[in-house]
């Protein structure tokens, strides 16, 4: 089954999301910047990070958000950044592995 955001709220802690089947994750928005995969922030062909962590900033956030079709986010960053794409299986699968990003019940 493909899972659909059904809504995305930004908030003080970061971008909150309720998916389809009823889960609830909050992404910090600093570490939802570091997982960009764009070609500005992965290097293509190797698929390693380019990204200078150190350039973004500690207080970075999502000032908006552009629905990609039915399968993922572009999100619209603080700092300039706006160029990646963040799939829905890919941000399912961060929630899921990683403890930075807070589950609600």
């Amino acid at each position: 089954m493909h899972v659909t955001a059904k809504e995305v709220e930004l908030t003080g802690e970061g971008v909150r999301i309720v998916w389809q089947d009823g889960r609830v994750y909050v992404y910090p928005y600093r570490h939802l910047r570091l997982q960009c995969a764009c070609a500005g922030c992965v290097e293509e062909m190797t698929g390693r990070s380019i990204l200078n962590v150190a350039s973004v900033p500690n207080d970075v956030i999502v000032v908006d958000w552009i629905p990609v079709g039915r399968y993922a986010l572009q999100f619209l960053w603080s700092d300039g950044h706006q160029t990646g794409i963040y799939p829905f299986e890919m941000l399912l699968r961060i929630a899921q592995q990683d403890d930075a990003v807070v589950r609600e019940d």
